[in-house]
C-alpha cells in the first residue's frame, strides 16, 4: 500500500521541532554522500520522535557506521550552510533528476531514479521546489530551519529495511533513523526516557508479572490473560460500568460474527475490508436450495449496536440512547505491525454508541469529553491531547463515504464543540474514520512517553445506511446522529499503557494481588491468626494471598517485592499477641505495626475510593 503523500498545506503546518528534524534528514543524506557518493535517496521526512532517510546503497549500513556518518553530519552543521529554496519547473526538475543531480552533491552518471518517480507523482499545477545546503541539492517542498547550524543536538539511532513507498512490489531500501533536539539537554533527557521505557516495557513486565501470554499455537496478536491480568480487566470493567451507569448508559451484548450483508450495509466492506479477517463460507439450507453465505469475524461493534437501535420503534423521548458493551473485536493486523498488547488481532473494547437529536449533540459530546477528563485524573494523566481528524475531499468514495455536505456539517459541529469547551486539540486532515470525523486521544505516561489510547467518533453515514429512525415532536421520522466512543480504549492497549505508566506498580485498587500475608515461622496459632485475616480480606473481595512456605521472612518479602504485590502484612508472634499486623508497601518499605482492624479498614477504604 502506498504511503500517503503530504500536501503543501500539511507541510506548511510543521512544528519547529519537525522543521529541525526535517533539516537533520538532509544533513544525514549529505553525510552519507560524502562517504558513499553512489547513494540514491527516496524520502527523508520528520517522524514522531525523530527523522529518517531511505537510501539505496550497495554498502549495508550498520550501527558501526554511525560514528563516521555523525562525524560528517557535524562538519556540515559546523559549516552553517543556508537552506536555500529554489522553485523550478517540472521539466527543470526532471532534467536535474536525469543528470543525477537531485539528492546529490554534483551531477552523476546515474539518474536520481527515486526523485524522478516522485516528480512524476506530483499533481499537475503544484509548485515544485528544491532545497540546497552547501553542495547538496534535494527535491523538497520544505520547510526547513534557516541554516544547518540551527540544528541542535542529534544522534543516529537505528537502521532498518523499508520498501519504497511502503509497497512490497517496490525495491527494498535502507531506512536510517535518527533524532534531533534543540539542545543537548533535551537529547540526553530523551535517551534517559528511552532507557527508563525499556525497564517499563509492557512485554517484559507482562511476562515477569504473569499478566498475559501470547502463545504460538494460539497465534500471533492473540493475547491470553493470566489470572493476574484478568484481575486488572475486571477492575477496569467495574470502573467503566459504574461510570456509565451513573451517566445513563444501558448495557447490551452482541455476537462476535455476522453475515457479510451486515458489514456491507455498515460500509466496513469495502472501506475497512483490509483490516478484517478473511470470510468463512457456510452453506445454509433454505426451504428450496442451499445458499452459500459469507460470515466475518466482528471487527467493530457499531453495526451490531445499530441493529439493536433499529429493533425497537424509537421516539425523540427515548433520546439520547446510550448503548454500552465491552465488546470483542477481531482485526487482521499485518504481522509486521503486531506489537505486544499495543497492536493485536483480538481486542475487547470499552465501546458505546450514543444516538441523539442534533440539538443534543453538543451536550452529549461534552459529557463524553468530561468522562475522558475524569479518567485522566484517576490514572494520573496530566498531559493529553485530542487529535481531531478530518476527511480529505479528494478521497471521497475511496477512503471516505461520498457525502461532501454531511462531512462539512459534522466536522463544523465537532470543531465548534471542541473550541467552546476549551479542550486542548489539534486538527489533522485525512485521518478521519470512513464514516465521519474522529478524535484520537493521545496521552503521555509519567516518564513522558506518548500513547494513543482511545477514540471518539461522530457518525453521520451509518445511521442512514441502517435506515435508523426516530419519531420527532412533529411526528415526522428523523435520522439520529451517532457518537462512537471508547474512553478506556481496548483492554489490550490500555493495560499495556498502564503497565508502562505505573512500571507494574499499580495502585492498590488496580493491583492484581492487593495484599500478601507473610508469616514469620509456622507456629499453628500464628498460621490460624494469619488465615483468619486472609479470610476476612477475601470475604470483602480483596485479592489477598498468603505465603505459607517455610522460607525465611526476607525470602518471602523478596518474592512479594519481585511480583510488585502492593501491600504485605508481615505477621510474627508479637503481631499476633497484639492483634496487629506489620504493614509493608511495595516501593515504600516498612510502615510499622498497625492494629489489625485499622490496617484492614485502610485497605478497604483505599480500594473503595480508588486512591492513587
Amino acid at each position: 500500500m502506498n504511503e500517503d503523500r503530504k500536501t503543501l498545506e500539511q507541510r506548511a503546518q510543521m512544528t519547529d521541532i519537525e522543521r529541525l528534524r526535517h533539516s537533520a534528514s538532509h544533513v544525514l543524506a549529505t553525510a552519507i554522500l560524502k562517504l558513499w557518493p553512489e547513494a540514491q535517496f527516496a524520502a527523508g521526512p520528520p517522524v514522531e520522535n525523530g527523522f529518517y532517510y531511505d537510501v539505496d546503497l550497495p554498502h549495508r549500513i550498520s550501527p558501526e557506521d554511525f560514528e563516521k556518518i555523525e562525524a560528517e553530519m557535524k562538519k556540515e552543521i559546523k559549516a552553517n550552510h543556508q537552506f536555500e529554496k529554489m522553485e523550478v519547473s517540472r521539466d527543470e526538475a526532471l532534467d536535474l533528476g536525469t543528470k543525477g543531480r537531485l539528492a546529490a552533491l554534483s551531477d552523476r552518471n546515474q539518474p536520481s531514479k527515486f526523485k524522478i518517480d516522485i516528480i512524476e507523482g506530483i499533481p499537475s499545477g503544484e509548485k515544485i521546489s528544491l532545497y540546497r545546503n552547501g553542495d547538496f541539492i534535494d527535491l523538497c517542498a520544505g520547510p526547513h530551519v534557516m541554516r544547518t547550524g540551527n540544528i541542535g543536538a542529534f544522534k543516529l539511532t537505528s537502521v532498518a529495511s523499508a520498501y519504497y513507498k511502503g509497497d512490497e512490489k517496490n525495491p527494498q531500501l535502507q531506512r536510517v533513523y535518527g533524532t534531533a533536539f534543540k539542545t543537548k539537554k533535551e537529547l540526553d533527557e530523551y535517551f534517559a526516557m528511552l532507557e527508563e521505557a525499556k525497564k517499563r516495557d509492557h512485554r517484559k513486565l507482562g511476562k515477569e508479572l504473569e499478566i498475559y501470554v501470547i502463545d504460538e499455537d494460539v497465534g500471533p496478536g492473540l493475547p491470553l490473560w493470566l489470572p493476574r491480568g484478568a484481575a486488572i480487566i475486571e477492575e477496569l470493567e467495574k470502573l467503566a460500568k459504574e461510570t456509565e451507569f451513573a451517566a445513563g448508559y444501558r448495557r447490551v451484548r452482541t455476537v462476535n460474527i455476522a453475515r457479510e450483508s451486515l458489514y456491507r450495509k455498515s460500509g466496513h466492506i469495502p472501506y475497512y475490508a483490509e483490516s478484517m479477517f478473511p470470510p468463512m463460507e457456510l452453506k445454509e439450507h433454505g426451504e428450496q436450495d442451499s445458499v452459500t453465505q459469507r460470515y466475518y469475524l466482528k471487527a467493530m461493534n457499531c453495526p451490531h449496536h445499530h441493529k439493536l437501535f433499529a429493533a425497537v420503534p424509537r421516539s425523540y423521548r427515548d433520546l439520547p440512547l446510550r448503548l454500552a458493551e465491552y465488546g470483542f473485536c477481531h482485526r487482521y493486523e499485518q504481522s509486521g505491525e503486531l506489537f505486544g498488547l499495543m497492536r493485536v488481532r483480538s481486542m475487547q473494547m470499552n465501546d458505546a454508541h450514543l444516538y441523539m437529536t442534533p440539538e443534543q449533540f453538543e451536550s452529549e459530546f461534552n459529557a463524553v469529553n468530561e468522562m475522558y477528563l475524569n479518567y485522566f485524573k484517576l490514572f494520573g494523566l496530566e498531559k493529553y491531547l485530542m487529535r481531531f481528524s478530518t476527511h480529505d475531499p479528494t478521497k471521497l468514495g475511496q477512503k471516505f463515504v461520498n457525502e461532501p455536505e454531511l462531512w462539512m456539517k459534522t466536522e463544523d459541529m465537532t470543531r465548534n464543540v471542541l473550541k467552546n469547551s476549551g479542550i486542548n486539540y489539534v486538527e489533522v486532515p485525512n485521518e478521519a474514520a470512513f464514516y465521519g470525523p474522529k478524535i484520537d486521544v493521545q496521552v503521555w505516561s509519567v516518564i513522558g512517553r506518548e500513547f494513543s489510547i482511545a477514540t471518539n467518533q461522530v457518525d453521520f453515514a451509518q445511521p442512514r445506511s441502517f435506515n435508523l429512525r426516530y419519531k420527532d415532536k412533529d411526528n415526522t421520522e428523523k435520522i439520529p446522529i451517532c457518537i462512537h466512543r471508547a474512553p478506556l480504549g481496548t483492554h489490550e492497549r490500555f493495560i499495556g499503557f498502564l503497565i508502562e505508566h505505573y512500571a507494574g506498580n499499580f495502585p492498590l485498587w488496580l493491583s492484581p494481588e492487593q495484599v500478601r500475608i507473610l508469616t514469620i515461622g509456622d507456629d499453628a496459632k500464628l498460621v490460624d491468626y494469619s488465615m483468619s485475616i486472609l479470610n476476612e480480606l477475601r470475604a470483602k473481595y480483596v485479592r489477598a494471598e498468603i505465603d505459607q512456605s517455610t522460607d525465611q521472612i526476607n525470602g518471602k518479602i523478596q518474592r512479594a517485592e519481585q511480583m510488585k504485590v502492593h501491600t504485605m502484612f508481615v505477621i510474627g508472634k508479637r503481631d499476633m499477641e497484639a492483634t496487629a499486623v506489620s504493614v509493608r508497601v511495595h516501593g515504600k518499605g516498612n510502615l510499622g505495626a498497625k492494629p489489625r482492624v485499622d490496617a484492614i479498614a485502610e485497605i478497604l477504604r483505599s480500594i473503595k475510593e480508588r486512591q492513587a
